[in-house]
């Protein structure tokens, strides 16, 4: 045999490995080892690079890309480091068998490490085929899905939708507990538990089991960055590929996209005066993995959730082994009538195994920006949800947690939701007053017992989408129902939300809003 040939690139052998195909643009504001990074990466998403596939060395790829060789050795470290590839010493750097949203879906059922073992042992082809159907399609049917980004970034006037009552929030106070803390030093600046500040998880378990009849553990909670996170979270851990999960319809577009991103097949199950209809769901999916329901203030209907449906809702999810992902979302802001006990309560009331995950958020009582949340999960889910957490950001801000474990704990809280329900009450007066002195009978809206945002219907036939764009032009927010539904609504209808806005912004609103209509009062 013959000796290996010398490379004249300085390598001592000539490398087996096949070149790639990697687009450099140097005009480009981004840095080259960066253009490396996404070009290596698409290809292994897109199954161009099959699972095991031999990367040339960093210095035969610099060679053939004609830049230095730093530049590569930065781009591989970037895609080892999050788990596309493998260094395997002799044998090279290969693209890894599992690609890393594989790694991240902590399943909790056996037919999920079964799939994970089968695709680490799969020929390259069958890997090359799944990494080509996963990503795309990820990105394919998400982008369906309303793009709830663009609804946030709205600018802030009337009637904006999701918009708590943020003129009420109490900066002196906080500045002050914030201050207290700083002085007091007792802020921790290294990386902090996984599952949150365990003051702040004793005294979210406090508050929930008082206020809406949980039943749970400090240990159960997990910190997050708001509501959204909680849904990718539940997402990422319970949905596997082809899952079937059962979705309100019309319901909440974040919720959407996280089911979709993890693989779900959504199915969308009618919402009446009762809620989200079980009968409905069982016979679309009998044996969907998980159920998204919103009980408490069911969005975007405002409906509540009766007694039977909950029940019927648990009897399902204990006799197919589902799961239920509750977003007690507005149930604070509730005017008329006692509060309603959440799910998660009446499912451990009845004993057995739990089925209801809790999800809760300080962005409606508080403000957004704070981006602090909380998912309440059963036992044998925590360590799944602790280990999702770690790698979906690790831990929230560690001086905000401590600040609103405070805020908490001194009572501050609960006086602070009992005041801006108040407010927010008297802004739903105000808004059904100026609707009907203004806008009269081109939009209906009734009262409602609770939430943040009304529903206005329109007149028969009429497009709640060209009654959007009408109002744009006159500078007033409103979302149109259909944006919300998967099988479009027999009539059209506005979403309105008033909390963050005063009653002088809410009467011009009115105004506007009449004009975009052609209304007469």
């Amino acid at each position: 045999m013959t000796g290996p040939k010398r490379d004249t690139s300085g390598d001592k052998r000539v490398s087996a490995a096949a070149p790639l195909l990697v687009a450099l643009d140097s005009s480009a504001r981004g840095p080259l080892h960066r253009q490396i990074y996404e070009g290596v990466r698409a290809g292994i998403i897109a199954g161009r690079f099959a699972a095991g596939m031999r990367l040339p060395s960093t210095r035969v790829l610099a060679t053939e890309l004609g830049v230095a060789r730093n530049t590569v050795v930065l781009a591989f470290d970037q895609l080892r480091a999050e788990g596309y590839l493998n260094a395997r010493g002799s044998a090279g750097t290969r693209v890894r068998a599992l690609l890393p949203d594989s790694l991240i879906s902590v399943n909790a059922t056996r037919r999920g490490a079964r799939a994970a073992r089968a695709a680490a042992t799969a020929p390259a082809t069958d890997t090359r085929r799944a990494s080509a159907s996963l990503s795309p399609r990820w990105a394919q049917l998400v982008a369906r899905v309303p793009d709830i980004g663009s609804l946030r970034d709205l600018a802030p006037a009337p009637f904006a939708l999701g918009m708590p009552a943020i003129d009420a929030f109490p900066s002196a106070l906080w500045a002050r507990i914030t201050t207290r803390r700083w002085r007091s030093g007792a802020v921790f600046l290294g990386h902090a538990a996984t599952s949150g500040d365990e003051s702040l998880r004793n005294a979210i378990a406090d508050y929930v089991t008082s206020a809406r009849g949980v039943r749970c553990t400090s240990d159960q909670i997990l910190i997050v960055s708001g509501a959204q996170q909680a849904l990718d979270l539940a997402a990422r851990v319970l949905v596997e590929p082809g899952d079937a999960v059962w979705m309100e319809d019309p319901g909440y577009p974040g919720a959407r996209a996280a089911l979709v991103g993890a693989g779900a097949r959504v199915i969308p199950v009618p919402v009446d005066e009762e809620g989200m209809s079980v009968e409905w769901g069982e016979r679309l999916a009998p044996r969907a993995r998980l159920a998204y329901v919103t009980p408490s203030h069911q969005f975007p209907l405002g409906t509540i959730m009766s007694a039977s449906r909950r029940l019927a809702l648990l009897d399902w999810a204990r006799r197919v082994g589902g799961w239920v992902l509750e977003d007690d979302y507005d149930s604070e802001f509730r005017y008329a009538g006692r509060p309603i006990p959440c799910l998660q309560g009446l499912d451990t009331e009845r004993g057995g195994a739990a089925h209801v995950l809790y999800i809760g958020t300080f962005s409606k009582t508080l403000a957004p920006a704070l981006r602090l949340g909380y998912i309440i999960v059963p036992d044998e889910l925590v360590d799944a949800f602790r280990a999702a957490r770690a790698i979906s950001g690790g831990h929230s801000p560690t001086l905000d947690q401590g600040v609103l474990a405070d805020f908490i704990g001194e009572g501050h809280y609960v006086r602070h939701v009992r005041r801006v329900r108040a407010l927010c009450a008297e802004r739903q007066q105000a808004l059904l007053a100026y609707a009907a002195s203004e806008i009269g009978d081109a939009l209906e809206l009734a009262p409602d017992a609770a939430g943040l945002h009304m529903v206005g219907w329109l007149p028969s036939r009429a497009s709640d989408e060209k009654a959007t764009s009408a109002a744009a032009r006159e500078g007033v927010n409103v979302i149109p129902l259909s944006r919300y539904s998967a099988v479009a609504p027999r009539r059209g209808a506005l979403l309105l939300g008033y909390a963050a806005f005063d009653e002088g912004e809410i009467r011009e609103g009115a105004r506007r809003l009449a004009r975009a209509l052609g209304a007469s009062p």
